[in-house]
């Protein structure tokens, strides 16, 4: 018997749809997935062991419900880094920032309630909605896909979202939200009704601009979520974290999982902290080679979407699709995000990104050809 999911009793609003995922091929170069290209440095390897190797002893007992040592790290961490002091109680760690998302949904969204992305954005904060039964709205970007604070504060005025949702750096496009606009929004999210307004800075630390996250004092619904997949390139680890009001935290174990976050998980990311400098050391590195691809991509004749990510957005082609198998041909894996005539890449090593863009300068020799 030939039986898909839409034969089965699941939930209406998730008939139709499709898992989110990027291809995994086995290609010389993958830059499609907004990963760090630098291995851990070996130091950090040893300690992981270490770490791991402690924890191991007590495998036999559940973790630290609350995390209270990684959450005292990471506080110290963005007190440091982000330019406002927090504590472990401003803090809430999770298994990857998606989780965060998740049990943020759980808690302030869900059936009867609504969620507003600015799209093209982070497709995960409409496809977890979907999953909490909490209703999506899509609101406007401008054409070069900045926010423009007029229009959305005026869509979250006439649509009274439950849920905010302010990706910056924005994923896919690359582009940053200014401080002046993210109050423009919290102030009518607050005006039309009380609703939480997340900021997403997973790639944060790429940015040419300070962390939104001073703007959590004195506002107590907002939150700023964070990962350790991109700067700290602990994508295989998955996790996640928030900062916000101790209230925003105490309402979030309302919904966790009793001991989400295993022990090895834990001691892993507290050896990561640990090395705090090398990694960021290799994020400058990518700084730079992001800025290299904006101008080469220029130079190139492409338009190029001004970038404080690990990843560049670029174009405009007539197939989008087409493009995006032509570079493939070559050896080189990009992100088709479904942007109209755009293609996403992510910034790699300095090898990987001269055979991106050989593969691009063939690419576009073969079009004019």
């Amino acid at each position: 018997m030939n039986i898909g999911i839409d034969d089965l009793p699941i939930r209406d609003e998730l008939r139709g749809k499709s898992p989110y995922g990027a291809p995994q091929l086995d290609v010389p170069v993958r830059l499609n997935t907004n990963e760090n290209p630098y291995p851990l440095p070996e130091p950090l390897v040893e300690r992981i062991a270490e770490r791991v190797r402690e924890a191991a002893r007590d495998l036999n007992r559940y973790p630290d419900r609350d995390a209270v040592e990684l959450r005292t790290e990471l506080a110290k961490y963005l007190t440091r880094t982000a330019g406002h002091e927090v504590g472990p109680a401003n803090v809430w760690a999770a298994n990857g920032s998606n989780e965060v998302i998740q049990q943020l949904l759980q808690t302030f969204g869900g059936p009867g309630r609504t969620a507003i992305g600015f799209e093209p954005s982070y497709s995960m904060h409409a496809l977890i909605s979907r999953g909490t039964g909490t209703g999506w709205i899509s609101g406007p970007r401008r054409e070069d896909f900045n926010l423009d604070a007029t229009a959305a504060a005026k869509t979250i005025t006439e649509q009274r979202p439950d849920v905010v949702f302010i990706t910056s750096p924005n994923n896919p496009t690359g582009t940053a939200v200014d401080a002046d606009t993210v109050l423009a929004l919290y102030e009518a999210a607050q005006a039309a009704k009380p609703s939480l307004v997340v900021v997403d800075e997973a790639y944060g630390e790429f940015s040419h601009h300070p962390s939104l996250l001073p703007l959590i004092e004195g506002r107590p619904n907002l939150v700023l979520s964070r990962t350790m997949s991109k700067a700290f390139g602990a994508a295989g680890l998955r996790l996640g974290y928030l900062a916000a009001h101790p209230a925003v935290v105490d309402a979030v174990q309302l919904v966790r999982l009793p001991y989400h976050l295993s022990a090895v998980t834990q001691a892993t990311a507290l050896a990561a902290l640990e090395h705090t400098d090398t990694l960021l050391g290799y994020v400058e590195q990518l700084k730079a080679e992001r800025d290299r691809l904006v101008t080469e991509l220029r130079a190139l004749g492409f338009e190029v979407t001004e970038s404080d990510a690990n990843f560049i957005q670029f174009g405009r082609f007539a197939d989008a699709r087409a493009a995006w198998q032509e570079i493939l041909d070559h050896g080189v894996l990009v992100r088709d995000n479904g942007v109209p005539g755009r293609l996403r890449v992510t910034a790699g090593t300095p090898a990987e990104n001269d055979a991106f863009l050989e593969a691009v300068r063939t690419v576009k020799k073969e079009q004019n050809a």
